[in-house]
């Protein structure tokens, strides 16, 4: 009698200690060396212990088998969910399926995947179209709706690169006296966006603005254009960094749209919560765009951001 007393006990302990765990988090992101990214990792961590969870973070750098090597690693250890940041937008199939088959909740953030999400997966993230819309329609207004638009790309693999460039391409059709007369990726890359414009300055072809799919290549645009002394060229970029705010405050950057990466993770850690709680979530999370001025830069100063 005392032995089957022992044993229900100790059952009920266990079953105990079991509830009590924190449920396992593997988050893999796409890139730790991209600022948004780290704004995510870094939000996403402070989230993850709030909400009584273990957090796991692995970075692809960039490489898409790597990253899908690292959500099966996340299987194998028995996560209670993953979180990510894919690499390629139009790649995630293999890491869909997988975790299907596991009955592993996925939750998307920040690039949204180009697939139709089954059950028990959910996106959190901005609209990438609109995003694009809305730059390329504040600058065109500071441009009077006219003059020649070089556009600055981000890695193609990515659905925001695309959907912003479309999006930005489709209001300059609108207005007869605009037209784009340069259009080459960099690579969402500072460095990358100094080296394309210094070589569209070199061909000699007039323009008027630079639209850039994120801040990081508006600022590598202004580097290059304050190399040349062309000082005259209007720029635009994504996301309202800090840096991309410093450079709306002191003048060099016309505007940028205000992407929120700690609204994106909190959200991300959010759903993800949800999910394991069983509880009924959105597919699609949207977290808003804001448009960032030399007249309200004021607003974004202290705010922690970065793409």
């Amino acid at each position: 009698m005392k032995i089957r007393v022992l044993a229900f006990f100790l059952s009920v302990l266990i079953s105990i200690t079991a509830f009590a765990k924190a449920p396992k988090v593997g988050v893999a992101l796409a890139n730790f060396d991209l600022n948004f990214v780290s704004i995510l990792r870094t939000q996403m961590v402070q989230e993850i212990k709030t909400l009584n969870m273990d957090g796991q973070f692995v970075d692809a750098k960039g490489d898409v088998a790597l990253q899908v090597q690292q959500v099966e690693d996340f299987i194998n250890q028995g996560v209670d969910a993953i979180i990510l940041n894919p690499v390629d937008t139009q790649g995630v199939m293999p890491m869909i399926k997988a975790a299907q088959n596991a009955s592993i909740p996925l939750i998307f953030v920040n690039r949204k995947p180009e697939v139709t999400l089954p059950a028990n997966m959910a996106y959190v993230g901005s609209d990438s179209a609109l995003g694009g819309e809305m730059e390329m329609e504040a600058l065109a207004k500071k441009m009077n709706y006219k003059g020649n638009v070089a556009i600055l790309m981000g890695d193609l693999s990515n659905e925001e690169a695309r959907e912003r460039t479309r999006a930005t391409e489709a209001v300059i059709a609108k207005y007869k006296g605009m037209k784009v007369v340069e259009k080459q990726t960099a690579k969402w890359q500072r460095n990358e966006a100094v080296d394309v414009v210094s070589s569209w300055l070199l061909n000699g072809t007039p323009i008027n603005a630079i639209v850039a799919n994120n801040d990081e290549m508006a600022i590598g645009a202004i580097m290059a254009l304050n190399q040349a002394k062309a000082m005259n060229i209007l720029v635009a970029g994504i996301d309202g960094t800090p840096d991309g705010v410093k450079f709306v405050q002191n003048g060099r950057m016309a505007l940028t749209i205000f992407q929120d990466a700690r609204g994106q993770a909190t959200g991300a850690i959010e759903v993800t919560r949800a999910l394991l709680d069983k509880k009924k979530v959105e597919t699609y999370n949207w977290v808003p765009y804001k448009t960032i001025t030399p007249e309200n830069y004021q607003q974004f100063v202290t705010v922690d951001q970065g793409k």
